[in-house]
This record gives C-alpha cells, sequence and structure tokens, in this order.
C-alpha cells in the first residue's frame, strides 16, 4: 500500500526538475517516484543515521540513479543555503500536520513550487488548521481524493510568495509550537 499510496501523488509532481522527500524512512514516497520519474532528481532527507545508511543501500541494491540520501533534519535542510528554495516538489508521509509540514516543506520549495502530502478523511480540517501557517510561509493548500481510496486524501499545498528568513525555526521548535 505505501508504494502505491506514492504513486497516487504522481500527478501532482513535474516531470522533472529536484523532489525532496521529508522524513524519509523506509523510502516511501521517494524511492517509488524516484523510479517512477527517471527525469526528477530525488533527495531523501531522513534525520535518523541508521535509516538513512538503510536508504542508501536500498538506492545503491535498487541502482537508483537519480536519487541522494541527506542524513539530516528537514529543518536543517530548509536552512541551508545548499537546499533552501532549491525544489520543485517536495513530499511527505505521516510525518506530522499540515502547519509543521508546510514549515519542514516550504523553505526548500522555490516559489511556484509544490508540496504533496497523502492524508487520511480529515484533511480538510487540516487544512483549515493550517491556514495561519501557510499564509506565514507563502503557501495556498487544496484537498484531492485519493485516485485509489476514497476515505484517503492528497493535499496539495503551492508555494505561491517567498517564505520569510525566520522558516524554518529551530529543530523541535515546529513540532512544540506549530506556527
Amino acid at each position: 500500500m505505501l508504494v502505491l499510496g506514492a504513486l497516487a501523488c504522481l500527478p501532482f509532481f513535474p516531470q522533472g526538475g529536484a523532489l525532496v522527500d521529508l522524513g524519509s524512512g523506509a523510502g516511501s514516497p521517494g524511492v517509488p517516484i524516484a523510479v517512477a520519474r527517471p527525469g526528477l532528481r530525488v533527495l531523501l532527507v531522513e534525520g535518523a543515521r541508521k535509516r538513512a545508511a538503510f536508504l542508501e543501500i536500498l538506492l545503491r541494491d535498487l541502482r537508483i540513479g537519480n536519487a541522494d540520501v541527506l542524513n539530516a533534519r528537514a529543518e536543517a535542510a530548509g536552512r541551508s543555503p545548499s537546499h533552501r528554495e532549491r525544489f520543485d516538489a517536495a513530499a511527505a508521509r505521516a510525518v506530522a500536520g499540515l502547519p509543521v509540514l508546510a514549515e519542514y516543506a516550504l523553505p526548500l520549495l522555490r516559489v511556484g513550487g509544490v508540496a504533496v502530502f497523502p492524508k487520511g478523511g480529515a484533511a480538510d480540517a487540516e487544512v483549515a488548521a493550517a491556514h495561519r501557517a501557510l499564509a506565514v510561509l507563502g503557501g495556498m493548500a487544496s484537498v484531492h481524493t485519493d485516485p485509489l481510496s476514497s476515505d484517503a486524501r492528497i493535499i496539495v499545498v503551492r508555494k505561491v510568495a517567498p517564505t520569510p528568513d525566520a522558516y524554518p525555526r529551530r529543530p523541535g521548535v515546529p513540532v512544540r509550537r506549530p506556527l
């Protein structure tokens, strides 16, 4: 189901460019996206060293050449000049609520980029709860029905304005004090 869920997000991603997968864990959705979109450069961001090492082995053994692993927290990646506003797309699955996800993803996206988050049936409530965070961070969200599961939703956040330099905040702060 993890692979199918990742593939359900494909229509929202560009054919080429760069995508960042936040909190990659076991590799979903980033690895299936990298396989399905060979023209897309995928960066798997994983904060846990052991999981990042697993992802390195997975990419090597599956010979996935259009993906790399970054062992870092999303907040650190978003503050790094080598990653900030460098991506056309972002993805994350089961990482956090939308206010926190927006703070992780939007600093990494170029204006015009898109963040895609598979969610459950409460996606509309998450979007409503994230209204302030999205406004501050430069995003606009819409909710789409997952074509593979009528009770699942996909939240698509378009970056419509630059994210202020103050975001993301220090590691751990977005989760403790969501916008």
